[in-house]
């Protein structure tokens, strides 16, 4: 069962995106933010994160350049899910190592659609 690590700063969020990744037979985990993230990762690599842009103690951006040179931290494909959907964020996420963007809200349809398009499902 494939690994997916939720991270965002709103509950009701995380709440959701388990709901329809563990429909997509996913075994999940959530961080609140960045930090929490980076944590688990070094605990624990995920095969794939879904993460938010905006959140307090450490954003998304950071959390994702910092994965990316961790031990293993190139492994895991990272959508990022944000309200952020101007082309600045989405080339500065693909920039820093984002593998494909979901604007919010999503649906089941939206995460199956790009979780497939990246070869997770």
């Amino acid at each position: 069962m494939k690994s997916c690590l939720i991270v965002d700063d709103s509950k009701v969020i995380r709440m959701v995106a388990r709901k329809i990744l563990q429909e997509l037979e996913f075994e999940t985990e959530e961080a609140a933010d960045g930090k929490q993230a980076l944590e688990a990762c070094i605990a624990k690599m995920p095969d794939a994160i879904l993460l938010d842009w905006n959140m307090p103690v450490m954003s998304g951006i950071e959390f994702l350049r910092e994965l990316r040179v961790l031990d293993g931290g190139d492994t895991p494909i990272v959508v990022f899910c944000t309200t952020e959907n101007d082309i600045e964020h989405i080339q500065e996420a693909i920039e820093a190592g984002a593998n494909e963007y979901i604007m919010k809200p999503f649906d089941s349809e939206i995460i199956q659609a790009k979780f497939s398009q990246v070869g997770l499902i």
